[in-house]
């Protein structure tokens, strides 16, 4: 992908809406679609890196209810013609093919490598990567598992999204405050998953949520791991310019 001048990229992650609650959630939301409101005239595609929901779930003929104003935003944007690209999460991981065919957002459910200008980057959420972690890892194999969605497609959706919203935000199932903390750059796992990726190929940048703690550090010559944050507590934003990128907040 080659950058006009002038124009950006931006990418943002961890929006977990829905959570705790619709209604405290939707101030949230409402920021997020500003922000999107702003961007789009610079544009020249939009990374989005997971837990955009904090719950999700495709059943045949329906979508969990809400997030239309975010919904009908990336819509417009998607429309205008500007690329927007989805990654999921590990609260959204049970997307399936609703963005592509409603939105025609593609929809990675794994790591993707980009070429921006002379710049490489690997892009993903980034959970499950790295070393440790071994519970949520077993865990994701059981949530990802064919028959363990068929099973949990055959619950009506207003008990199944209501039980996996209270799992979701009562008992952190999936994810917890553990994720919001520094753990010095020798434990932070996706510090060292970059660092053992550098050693087969280089990348400029690594770019991952999941976290929601803003970072940039340095992993190699010439490459450096960002996280991007979230919008629950940071409402922090990457945007790379075709030479550099920076970690900005939104006001």
């Amino acid at each position: 992908m080659q950058l006009a001048n002038t124009k950006k990229i931006y990418f943002a992650s961890d929006q977990h809406f829905g959570a705790p609650t619709p209604e405290l959630s939707f101030p949230r939301e409402q920021k997020f679609v500003a922000w999107l409101d702003e961007i789009k005239t610079d544009a020249e595609a939009i990374f989005l890196l997971g837990d955009l929901f904090d719950f999700w779930f495709e059943y045949k003929t329906v979508i969990p209810k809400g997030f239309v104003r975010v919904l009908g935003k990336l819509a417009e944007i998607r429309d205008s013609g500007i690329p927007i690209y989805f990654f999921v999460g590990n609260h959204d991981l049970w997307m399936s093919d609703y963005f592509e065919k409603e939105l025609n957002i593609p929809v990675f459910h794994n790591n993707r490598a980009f070429t921006f200008g002379n710049k490489t980057f690997l892009i993903g959420h980034g959970d499950g990567k790295g070393p440790g972690d071994k519970g949520y890892k077993r865990m994701k194999k059981v949530f990802t598992n064919s028959v363990s969605k068929a099973l949990f497609r055959w619950l009506h959706p207003d008990i199944g999204v209501k039980l996996a919203q209270y799992l979701s935000i009562k008992n952190k199932l999936i994810s917890g405050v553990e994720d919001m903390k520094f753990l010095g750059e020798e434990n932070e796992w996706l510090v060292l998953y970059a660092k053992r990726k550098l050693e087969t190929q280089h990348y400029n940048y690594f770019v991952f949520g999941h976290r929601h703690l803003p970072m940039i550090l340095s992993v190699g010559e010439n490459s450096e791991y960002v996280n991007l944050g979230d919008w629950i507590g940071y409402f922090t934003y990457g945007v790379f310019d075709g030479e550099t990128f920076e970690l900005k907040k939104y006001e």
